[in-house]
């Protein structure tokens, strides 16, 4: 049977996915909130379900759980075809850590609200991995071409936040559709894989705004203190700010065989300008 992917949520990563997944000759359907252009309404996915082979969702949880899983569930655990389930989490999962490090194989160890449903959700849908092959993706900060510091720079609300110690990994959209393509590829079993898709520089937030600055040749913001600003924080930002680690992922490249294109945010904001200028190679 030809390898068909039903991706729920068609937003920044599963666009990507999605145009991966087609260039390497995949048959690909996928789910918006209202459905629209190449897009299925997401109420109205249950003809796609029962014709996947491989499944992923790229929907968050809510305060009520995981809503594909709420409207799906059912549906996914009796589809014909499937064969492989992927779930893109975050590293919120792993709480704080001081600064130190974890890897695919440190336990989970969430220390706020929004990583607790992100760690519910992982579990419902490693349920799956008794029948099927599920891979858990468990995702840095995303940045790419129209989201990254070149757009807050340009925007005039770019801050060159300082706290020192405070670094963390990133993953460039498109490395993102090449680790999601790499494990969709592989023939496994049925089980479970924790894959961290972060990648090989954990860096501090000035050091990415100074760097996209400098490629654009501008002056970077002037330096604020983290102790200055965090009143004004909105409570997402305050959220992201209160938590301090350092996440590996050389098994998951091992794993799936791949290696970041773009393994720092260097390389990452280098091959975005030149995107945005036309020059990128084919």
């Amino acid at each position: 049977m030809t390898s068909t992917l039903l991706i729920f949520g068609l937003g920044y990563s599963g666009a990507a996915i999605a145009r991966a997944a087609r260039a390497a000759g995949w048959t690909v359907s996928g789910t918006t909130r209202a459905g629209g252009a190449g897009s299925d309404p997401f109420d109205a996915a249950d003809q796609a379900v029962a014709g996947a082979t491989h499944v992923l969702s790229s929907v968050p949880p809510d305060q009520d759980g995981d809503p594909v899983l709420r409207r799906y569930g059912a549906a996914l655990a009796a589809a014909p075809h499937l064969r492989w389930v992927g779930y893109l989490s975050s590293t919120v999962v792993y709480g704080d850590r001081d600064g130190g490090w974890v890897d695919e194989d440190t336990p989970a160890r969430p220390s706020q609200a929004r990583g607790e449903r992100r760690l519910a959700a992982e579990r419902e849908w490693a349920a799956f991995g008794a029948r099927f092959t599920v891979d858990l993706f468990r995702l840095a900060g995303i940045y790419g071409p129209t989201r990254s510091a070149f757009d807050d720079l340009r925007a005039g609300r770019a801050r060159r936040m300082v706290k020192p110690g405070h670094e963390f990994g990133r993953i460039h959209r498109d490395d993102i559709a090449g680790a999601v393509l790499a494990a969709m590829q592989q023939v496994r079993g049925p089980g479970v894989r924790v894959l961290n898709l972060a990648d090989d520089v954990p860096s501090e937030s000035a050091a990415v705004v100074e760097e996209a600055a400098r490629l654009l040749g501008v002056t970077p913001p002037p330096p604020v203190r983290f102790e200055d600003a965090e009143a004004s924080m909105s409570p997402m930002a305050r959220s992201f700010w209160a938590e301090n680690r350092k996440v590996a992922s050389r098994k998951t490249q091992d794993r799936l065989g791949y290696r970041w294109r773009y393994p720092s945010f260097r390389e990452g904001l280098a091959a975005i300008l030149a995107e945005e200028s036309g020059d990128r190679p084919a």
